[in-house]
């Protein structure tokens, strides 16, 4: 008698997680990479997928109104876009934030590095948190610099303005806009150093991003993400929710 695909399925991911639960066991300065992945547990839909904004209808493109020049030339639409589909308030922590702050709470993870703008590794407890694409509950002033917090852009109509008269513009980082070098550095920094280095949740197709798994120089490179099924250079690949998978490790 032969096991079925799904048994099969169930045997290899078992073997993947006990594999990934030793590898941790032995890190002591692990870092966690991650994409948008990690927030559609929560409810957050990513860019790229079948349900993605990517593949919604809107009057423009999507990444048409999330680019610098159309927040400048177009900021009431910007804003109307910005408000109804990128802010997600009310989204909660899943099984993956929770456990990669229990990681850095026992001394087992170094830092978190994020291509997401929701704020949830810090509302999971998070402490160090690089967000290469800036954060929703970070807004300046375009104008005077001034900061303003998230409730300035949630209750305000239209444009919000600053006390100076510019326009405010959330701290994310749009098309054509470039990343923050010292964040990249910082990222950089802490990957090199880490001897366990988790990618989850991202296709690892925005760049320059994505070059941030080249700076990782250990033999502990572990991605996790349901499309994917092989990738050049890990030592493990695990081809399931991150949210799932994370939830199955135990930490000591």
């Amino acid at each position: 008698m032969t096991a079925s695909n799904s048994q099969l399925g169930s045997k290899n991911e078992g073997e993947s997680i006990a594999r990934l639960q030793a590898m941790i066991d032995e890190s002591n300065s692990i870092v966690f990479f991650g994409g948008a992945g990690v927030s559609t547990e929560s409810g957050i839909p990513d860019f790229r997928s079948v349900d993605g904004l990517y593949n919604q209808k809107y009057k423009n493109p999507p990444e048409e109104m999330l680019s610098f020049h159309f927040f400048l030339q177009h900021p009431e639409e910007f804003y109307d876009f910005y408000r109804d589909k990128m802010l997600y308030l009310d989204a909660q922590p899943n099984r993956a934030h929770q456990k990669l702050a229990e990681l850095e709470k026992a001394g087992k993870l170094t830092g978190v590095v994020t291509q997401n703008i929701d704020g949830l590794h810090q509302k999971a407890g998070s402490q160090n948190v690089l967000e290469l694409h800036g954060s929703v509950y970070r807004n300046r002033c375009n104008r005077c610099r001034k900061a303003y917090d998230i409730q300035s852009i949630v209750q305000s109509q239209g444009v919000p303005r600053c006390s100076c008269g510019g326009v405010i513009k959330p701290e994310v980082v749009l098309y054509e806009e470039t990343l923050d070098l010292n964040v990249m550095e910082a990222a950089k920094e802490l990957i090199r150093k880490a001897d366990m280095l988790i990618v989850g949740g991202t296709s690892l197709a925005v760049y320059p991003a994505a070059f941030l798994v080249t700076e990782y120089l250990g033999n502990k490179l572990v991605v996790i993400n349901r499309a994917i099924q092989s990738f050049q250079g890990a030592n493990l690949v695990i081809s399931s929710s991150i949210g799932e998978v994370l939830d199955q490790i135990t930490v000591s």
